[in-house]
């Protein structure tokens, strides 16, 4: 089981012993309704590396991004569905719009998002790279979203 991180600067210090020995993977989103698409995301997400770090937008970020209904859950009870799963190592939280702060504490060996977003793309990349990390768009699992969900819900 997965452990939730409540700051930054714990992730950095906690991180320093594990670094030494196993590959760091790190990846972010909302998370919202957790789904299929999300778990086989996050499972092919640690298989590129030893160790998976989530960075979880906050409340305010994912109303910023998806809009006032959203999210449909707390922060914190979605940290902790998401720090239960297997292959999720740690969760942090973070409040800005983009995870950027994150990576460039933790430089990760391994910045993985979605298939729907080009290397290129991902927030982060450049930091990676430059410090001799690799940067990975993965599986996109077409139709398992939390926006349908939301939709066959409210039809």
């Amino acid at each position: 089981m997965g452990k939730v991180i409540d700051s930054v600067q714990e992730l950095v210090d906690a991180l320093k012993p594990i670094r030494e020995q196993k590959k760091i993977v790190f990846t972010n989103g909302c998370f919202d309704l957790l789904h299929v698409g999300h778990v086989r995301y996050l499972q092919e997400a640690k298989a590129q590396g030893d160790f998976l770090v989530l960075g979880l937008n906050s409340d305010r970020s994912v109303s910023e991004l998806k809009g006032p209904t959203r999210p449909i859950q707390k922060q914190e009870d979605r940290a902790e569905i998401l720090a239960a799963l297997a292959c999720v190592d740690f969760v942090c939280i973070f409040d800005e719009s983009t995870p950027i702060k994150l990576i460039e504490a933790i430089t990760p060996d391994v910045l993985v998002k979605g298939g729907d977003w080009k290397a290129e793309q991902i927030v982060g990349s450049e930091h990676v790279l430059k410090n001799g990390g690799e940067v990975k768009s993965l599986i996109f699992i077409d139709g398992k979203s939390t926006t349908k969900i939301v939709e066959k819900m409210q039809s």
